[in-house]
């Protein structure tokens, strides 16, 4: 889990590294909704959200772009530290239209690897939601 400030001075600290077109992808969990049971970590969400704006606005003048993906609920280590995570995963067996699966990063995973790649030139300080339509 990096903390937004983190991610600001990690991104900011490998921007001598970073060329023209280059891209920083970030895992979000919707901070637009207050989750149940997510508590302080959806804070720290809202936190890394904006702090992904202020990102894409400094570093698109050097033609880096900033987004992040916002995830469905994945059974992962960090899971584990958010107690009522099963709680919280439970809506989306009722609201994903399309389905979720718990068990599979591979959709988030690949959401980040198009964010990452050259076939989204011109996005930057957006939030791509990779969650089955919640």
């Amino acid at each position: 889990q990096v903390s937004a400030y983190s991610y600001k001075s990690l991104s900011m600290a490998l921007l001598p590294l970073m060329r023209e077109g280059a891209s920083i992808v970030g895992l979000t969990f919707d901070a637009q909704i207050a989750w149940p049971k997510y508590d302080w970590m959806g804070v720290a969400k809202a936190a890394l959200e904006s702090t992904n704006r202020y990102l894409a606005r400094d570093l698109g003048p050097k033609g880096i772009r900033c987004n992040l993906v916002s995830a469905g609920p994945i059974k992962s280590m960090a899971a584990k530290s958010i107690p009522g995570f099963e709680e919280l995963a439970d809506v989306w067996n009722h609201r994903a239209p399309i389905g979720w699966d718990l068990a599979d990063p591979e959709p988030a995973g690949r959401g980040v690897v198009g964010l990452l790649s050259d076939f989204f030139p011109r996005t930057t300080g957006e939030i791509v939601h990779v969650d089955g339509g919640v």
